[in-house]
């Protein structure tokens, strides 16, 4: 008797815990769930989509800066070519305040 009231506690604990298992599992799968989850997957991608559009756009104004500074000092941004006599000449451009207001905004 006592050897059967002991599978009978057993039992019931296993079952408890299977049960509570499952609820917790088949909330996962709800509507409302769903949506959340759905939810936080978009504004992951959301989130990544902006970092790596301010990442390009820091790059794009490095090398716009990079740019603009070889050609106010004339020099050739592969570095192959002498261009000596072009030094200066974009100076009066680079400094201009088309190019600083660019720079601010």
């Amino acid at each position: 008797m006592v050897k059967r009231l002991l599978w009978l506690g057993i039992g019931i604990g296993v079952g408890v815990v299977v049960v509570r298992m499952v609820t917790k599992k088949a909330r996962q799968f709800t509507p409302a769930a769903l949506a959340g989850s759905a939810t936080e997957g978009v504004r992951g991608l959301v989130d990544d989509a902006r970092d790596f559009l301010e990442d390009v756009r820091y790059g794009m104004a490095e090398r716009e800066d990079e740019i603009h500074r070889a050609f106010a000092d004339g020099e050739a941004l592969d570095g192959g070519a002498d261009l000596s006599w072009a030094r200066g000449v974009g100076q009066k451009f680079y400094n201009s305040e088309i190019v600083q207001r660019q720079q601010e905004g």
